[in-house]
This record gives C-alpha cells, structure tokens and sequence, in this order.
C-alpha cells in the first residue's frame, strides 16, 4: 500500500474477525467471571475469627446473625466465609481484598447453598 492508500474492505473484516476469535477463544480480556472469597478450611480458628471481626467492622453481617439465612451450619469457618465474602464484594473483589493474611481463597464456583447466597 502506498502513502494514502486505504486498506481493503477484505483485509479489514479478516483483522476483525481475528480480534474476535482471539477473545472468544480466551484470549486478552476474558469475560467478567463472577469471583467469591471463601475461607480456606486449614485456616486456624484465631484468623478466622480475627477475619469475621475485620470483615464485619466493614460490612454488615447481619446474615450470618441468629435468624439470618447463612446463620447454619453454625462453625466459625462458615460464618467467616461468608463475612470474607462480603467484604470483598463491598471492596470490589479484587484479589488483595481477599488476601485475610493467606487464609482464604478467590474461587469461580458459587458457595451459595440451601437459602444463603454469597454475593
């Protein structure tokens, strides 16, 4: 192509439908993946508890209260999850919101069970 030159209408729809099979095919920006923050089961129950405490001086955790929909089961790593979870929800899920000092984990899979839905 010379100075000036346009290119063809052929050339543009094949760059274009290589931009579209390179991000369809997992390529460059993947598609928004919904994430949870879930407390890893081997963390000690002193973080975890430390964890349920930051994480509800943040957020509510009205949820995970008597009479809530994620009170059961009753175990400090359920409620810890769940409080971890909505805190990192509220910041924005991003990776370091979910950090708890290495006592929890960004998972892509939907913890929500029976009528408690981790958002």
């Amino acid at each position: 192509m010379g100075r000036g030159a346009q290119p063809s209408a052929s050339l543009l729809l094949f760059s274009l439908g290589l931009v579209l099979l390179y991000f369809t095919a997992g390529g460059g920006v993947a598609a928004a993946q919904k994430t949870w923050c879930i407390a890893k089961p081997s963390a000690s129950n002193e973080i975890l508890a430390q964890n349920l405490d930051y994480a509800c001086s943040q957020v509510s955790c009205a949820v995970i209260q008597k009479g809530g929909p994620c009170y059961y089961p009753d175990s400090l790593v359920s409620r810890a999850a769940v409080a971890m979870n909505l805190y990192y929800a509220y910041s924005g899920r991003h990776a370091w919101n979910c950090y708890f000092n290495n006592s929890a984990l960004v998972v892509q899979s939907d913890p929500s069970y029976g009528s408690c839905t981790y958002y």
